[in-house]
């Protein structure tokens, strides 16, 4: 699947907050104008693109399983034996922007090399989003989608390898470094899960929540909790 880069491309706010700006801080000229050219380049550099496959649940049950290194606990564990539908995907915006991020360090452009590289970041994420939202008209009746990746909330990092021998993404272009990172860096992969929203829903409380540094899921699972799912309703 093909995405045009102009439906990726984050706002100027959503990469500030990616950052840790706060929304009421008012941006310099200078960051104002770094962000706009990174912007730009996006625009131009992007090719957004990604790849799904349904996948059954013993299936998915041997591709979580990975190399026994998953911790002994975690809430996917617990969520994809109840799930209706699984889906796996990978996602990337391609070479061209990570390329010309190292081209401006090179340069010494390091404002627009950050810059470009936070809206790379921002925007591979809203392709994720993007995918997510293409499988609406997949999802059963009284499910919401949510995506997991290996390398959080349990599902170790090694768990990509797994993922790659079923998914094949090598086919749009995304392969595994030894350490278990994609290459290009700017890509997303994991699981689409279709299940009820209350199966969505855990606390972090697990050994490992304090060790993580973005906690997303306290921000997406609020996002579920009132929502009364309908046919073909994805979260």
């Amino acid at each position: 699947m093909r995405f045009p880069a102009e439906t990726c491309l984050p706002t100027a706010a959503d990469v500030l907050a990616g950052q840790g700006v706060p929304a009421d801080r008012e941006t310099s000229v200078p960051v104002a104008e770094s962000l706009r050219e990174a912007l730009d380049l996006f625009r131009k550099l992007a090719a957004p693109i990604g790849i799904l496959s349904d996948v059954p649940t013993a299936e998915f049950s041997t591709v979580y399983r990975g190399e026994g290194r998953n911790a002994p606990d975690s809430p996917l564990a617990g969520i994809f034996p109840k799930a209706e539908q699984l889906i796996l995907f990978a996602v990337t915006i391609s070479e061209q922007a990570g390329e010309e991020v190292s081209r401006l360090f090179t340069a010494g452009r390091f404002d627009i090399g950050y810059m470009l590289d936070a809206v790379a970041s921002t925007g591979t994420d809203r392709i994720a989003e993007r995918l997510q939202e293409h499988c609406a008209g997949r999802a059963p009746a009284g499910t919401v989608f949510l995506r997991y990746s290996p390398g959080y909330c349990g599902w170790d990092i090694t768990g990509q390898r797994q993922l790659f021998q079923a998914l094949r993404p090598e086919e749009i272009g995304i392969t595994l470094r030894e350490s278990c990172l994609m290459e290009p860096l700017k890509s997303i992969s994991g699981v689409l899960v279709a299940a009820r929203s209350e199966h969505h829903r855990f606390d972090n409380s697990y050994p490992f929540c304090s060790a993580c540094t973005t906690q997303t899921c306290r921000s997406r699972i609020p996002e579920i909790r009132d929502r009364k799912p309908r046919n073909h309703e994805v979260g």
